[in-house]
């Protein structure tokens, strides 16, 4: 695990030890995106994870911000205000990897692969819908985080993302086989218009048996270049019953 995300982790876990502050959260005070751009070391390819656990940090204090944790969220932005002033982050936090490890541990997910009963064997289980049969279509939040089960009901993963736009206007949710994950491991990759999804919208199903979905390989979540490989697309696609 690098510095800033062990930093990170531990702003997050800190707050909840620190007492109460009266100022009223100011989010835009902290000029994080002014900063960046006139920081020239923030803005360098090396500092690219700096960046980005700064950006999180600012998102953590919005949410706070959002459920009304104004005290928590203006000690959040002073950590913020701080880092950005201070040194360079990929110098701080300590070197403890097994410590880090184990608190960055809790993310990981406590649902394994088929361990969660599906409901379709239910007698007032209602029929599935194809994406593209949605009259209202779906919101990107309605997508991304839910859970991703195979044809027989088997839990497979979540949507951790989504791509569009490609050339052909193919849309493909990225699947993160057995859960939540962070970002760099394989993941599957299907066609949005190949999965069904529950009326209640919080459950996708691939068009195939979980059996078929442990042949699909996995692709690198980091940069989506193989979605440029034809080749691949067509197998891959051919695989989810779409031509």
């Amino acid at each position: 695990m690098n510095p800033p995300t062990r930093v990170l982790a531990a702003l997050l876990l800190g707050l909840l030890g620190m007492t109460p502050a009266l100022a009223e959260c100011q989010i835009s005070d902290a000029k994080l995106e002014e900063a960046i751009l006139q920081k020239p070391d923030l803005r360098g390819p090396e500092n690219r994870q700096t960046v980005k656990d700064l950006r999180s940090l600012r998102d953590a204090a919005f949410t706070l911000w959002t459920y009304g944790r104004h005290a928590d969220c203006e000690r959040l932005m002073g950590n913020i205000r701080e880092l950005i002033a201070g040194p360079n982050m990929s110098n701080l936090g300590d070197n403890d990897e097994d410590a880090a490890e184990e608190q960055m541990a809790a993310r990981d997910p406590k649902v394994q692969r088929g361990a969660r009963k599906g409901r379709r064997d239910e007698k007032d289980a209602r029929p599935l819908v194809s994406v593209d049969d949605l009259s209202l279509g779906l919101r990107s939040d309605q997508i991304i985080g839910a859970e991703v089960r195979s044809s027989d009901d088997k839990i497979v993963g979540e949507v951790r993302n989504i791509v569009f736009g490609t050339k052909d206007r193919r849309d493909y949710a990225v699947v993160a086989a057995g859960g939540f994950f962070t970002p760099g491991k394989d993941s599957i990759v299907v066609s949005l218009r190949s999965l069904k999804v529950s009326q209640e919208r919080d459950s996708f199903f691939l068009p195939i048996a979980n059996a078929a979905v442990r042949a699909v390989p996995l692709m690198p979540d980091q940069d989506y270049k193989w979605l440029l490989d034809e080749a691949w697309r067509s197998r891959n696609d051919t695989l989810f019953g779409q031509p």
